[in-house]
C-alpha cells in the first residue's frame, strides 16, 4: 500500500506542533526544510526529507518515562549514556512512535529519525542528511549562508563527516560525553573515503 507522504506529513506536523514548544517546533520546521533541500541537492526524495525533519524532535518533550518506554521497543541496546540522559533517546522514541501511532514503515525515514542525535554506522543516506540538517539548520549559531554553501559543495559522505567531526569537537570542548556510536560512525566514514581514494579534509 502506497503512503501519501503529503497527508502523513500534515498529520505529523500537526501532532508535533501540539506537543512541543514553539521554539522546538520552529527548529523542527527549519530542520525539515534543510533536510528537504539537502535531499534535492544529493538526489533523494525531498518529501521524505521534510517528513523526517518534522518528526525528528516530536518526542523530545514527552518526559523520561514515555521516551524510555517507546525507545525500549526498538530492539537496540540502551547505553549507559542514554540511561543517564534519557532525553538523548528522543529520536529512537520518535521513530517507534512514527511507526506505531502513524502506521508508517519506511525503513530509511525511521532510521533517519531514530539516529539523528548520534548518527550510526551503516546509516542510510537520508539518515546522514537528517543528522546534518539538524546540526546546520539556519537557526544554529554557526550556520551562516557561507557556512552552509561551503558544506554543500562536498560529497555526501564528506559533508556528513565534516558535520559529525564538528559536533564531536564541540562536545569535547564543552566537557560533554561523546557517544561511542558517533565515534564508530566517524571511523566508518573515514575508512570508506580512504578506500575510495578520496582526500579527507575535515
Amino acid at each position: 500500500m502506497s503512503v501519501d507522504l503529503k497527508k502523513l506529513t500534515e498529520k505529523v506536523d500537526s501532532y508535533a506542533k501540539s506537543v512541543i514548544s514553539q521554539k522546538r517546533y520552529e527548529h523542527s520546521v527549519r530542520t525539515a526544510e534543510m533536510c528537504a533541500l539537502l535531499c534535492t541537492r544529493y538526489g533523494l526524495n525531498p518529501e521524505s526529507g521534510y517528513l523526517s525533519g518534522i518528526a525528528h524532535d516530536m518526542c523530545k518533550e514527552a518526559g523520561d518515562e514515555k521516551i524510555l518506554e517507546l525507545a525500549s521497543k526498538d530492539g537496540f541496546e540502551i547505553t549507559e549514556l542514554e540511561r543517564n540522559h534519557v532525553s538523548l533517546l528522543h529520536g529512537r522514541a520518535a521513530a517507534v512512535f512514527l511507526e506505531d501511532f502513524f502506521d508508517f514503515h519506511d525503513p530509511d525515514v525511521l532510521a533517519a529519525v531514530a539516529w539523528h542525535t548520534f548518527g550510526n554506522t551503516g546509516l542510510c543516506d537520508l539518515g546522514k542528511l537528517l543528522f546534518v540538517a539538524d546540526k546546520i539548520e539556519p537557526g544554529r549559531p554557526q550556520s551562516t549562508d557561507e557556512y552552509r554553501d561551503n558544506l554543500m559543495k562536498k560529497e555526501l559522505n564528506d559533508l556528513t563527516l565534516s558535520v559529525l567531526c564538528e559536533n564531536i569537537d564541540y562536545l569535547n570542548a564543552h566537557g560533554k560525553a561523546v557517544a561511542d556510536i558517533s565515534l564508530k560512525m566517524r571511523d566508518e566514514l573515514l575508512a570508506g573515503m580512504k578506500a575510495e581514494g578520496g582526500g579527507v579534509k575535515i
